[in-house]
């Protein structure tokens, strides 16, 4: 049973949580299924055997005259984790933004909303991954030039977070940045935390292993 497998039952009961007492069936792909699909998908990649789907002709003429993704995924920058390759999807399918560290700032943020409010995406993933570059930086410390000091001070919470912790200081840092910006998601007032609270949008964390390709659904 791989690590996607194993999380994906605890996650899935989760995302059931976040749509208990809403007042509506909801409209579009629900968590849950959004999990399964990007749960396959990745499974396929690590597989070699991946489908790459939605990218034909056919389908970049279909989602020209508008996007209706499944998934919304906040990742890292870094050139080896791109979404729409290594969950095996294709045009249209994910909504993607994308900075080192996958730290949060206004703009990537308001991206956020609008793929969750507007686009009427119900499942936002956090993605981290292993041996990430700044993480890394924010946790060597030392002075960081130009905008990179941006990046550090953003990701400096997760460092402290992850002092003292058994195993790996850089891999505990990129999970408790994870779990950091999930937080940061889940009450992001008065977007985000809305939708999570009426149960229109479920926030999960993740992390991606460069070495075996497996994503692995962290717990809350």
């Amino acid at each position: 049973m791989t690590r996607w497998k194993m999380a994906f039952g605890l996650v899935t009961v989760a995302a059931l949580a976040v749509g208990c007492g809403k007042s509506e069936p909801l409209k579009g792909v629900v968590p849950e299924e959004a999990l399964k699909r990007l749960a396959e998908g990745n499974q396929r990649y690590v597989a070699a055997k991946a489908s790459h789907p939605d990218q034909t002709p056919e389908r970049r003429t279909q989602v020209a005259g508008g996007q209706s993704p499944f998934a919304i995924v906040l990742g890292c920058a870094d050139s080896r984790v791109p979404p729409e390759v290594l969950f095996d999807q294709g045009l249209g399918d994910l909504f993607t933004v994308r900075v080192a560290g996958n730290v949060l700032d206004d703009a990537g943020l308001g991206s956020l909303e609008y793929a969750a409010d507007h686009l009427g995406v119900h499942l936002l993933v956090v993605l981290g991954h292993e041996r990430c570059g700044a993480v890394d930086a924010a946790v060597k410390g030392g002075e960081a030039e130009g905008r990179v000091k941006y990046l550090v001070k953003a990701l400096k919470p997760a460092v402290s977070a992850a002092k003292g912790l058994p195993g790996d200081v850089l891999d505990n840092a990129v999970r408790a940045n994870v779990a950091l910006v999930v937080k940061q998601l889940k009450t992001s007032k008065p977007v985000l935390a809305e939708l999570v609270e009426d149960g229109k949008l479920a926030v999960v964390g993740a992390r991606y292993d460069l070495d075996t390709g497996i994503v692995e659904i962290l717990k809350p």
